[in-house]
Formats: structure tokens, sequence, C-alpha cells
């Protein structure tokens, strides 16, 4: 997980990623407002870190998300269309949070939290 360099967030827990990227909660810890993003739907990397993060698949997190829509109680992280535009995406913005494979880590990027390989 990753977050600008100049964003002052230097860690999160799992359950304040979980409540972040599950429409919990839309800003850090701090009180500063949290821009999500997510990598497309067919995304390998984006159903390995559902997994990862909640235990489910893609598809129940889109139902998960479908309800709230309905509900009107959040809104889903914004979907970048590949890794380099998720990176972009938060160089440009102090508040924007995402993951990545950590082989995608540039220079600018500071990372807030790291899964465990369970492999």
């Amino acid at each position: 997980m990753v977050v600008s360099k100049d964003n002052p967030i230097s860690q999160l827990s799992s359950r304040q990623l979980i409540d972040l990227y599950m429409g919990r909660y839309n800003a850090y810890p701090d009180g500063r407002a949290a821009s999500t993003t997510d990598l497309p739907e067919d995304s390998p990397l984006r159903e390995a870190f559902y997994k990862k993060l909640v235990g489910k698949s893609v598809a129940q997190v889109n139902a998960y998300w479908a309800r709230l829509l309905f509900a009107g109680k959040s809104e889903p992280p914004m979907t970048n269309e590949s890794s380099q535009d998720v990176i972009k995406y938060i160089m440009n913005n102090t508040n924007g949070i995402g993951y990545l494979n950590e082989s995608e880590l540039v220079d600018g990027l500071k990372v807030v939290y790291r899964f465990e390989d369970t492999q």
C-alpha cells in the first residue's frame, strides 16, 4: 500500500485499510480525506489485493459495493486502468492511496503497509 511521499501518514494498519477500502471511512486517521484507488476488475493484482485484505473475491467486493451504493452510503475506490496510472494519480494527489507490486515502487511513493506473502 502506497501514498505520496508528501503524505504525512507513515503507516496504516490492516484494519484502517479495510475501513478505507470497504467504505467505512473516507479519511486517514489524522482526519484528512483519503482518495482510494483500484485497478480494473479483471486485474490479477486487484483479485489478490481483496483476497488478502478481506478474504473476498472481486465479484464479492463488487456485490458489497452495489449494496452500499444502492443505500447511498459510500462511493467505491476510483478505478485506474493500470499500475502506472495508480502511480501517476498518487504522485499528483497527496491524499491518494493505492496498491502496487513491490517491483513497481518508484521514487516519490511511500509504503504505508505491506501484505505478507502467504505462498
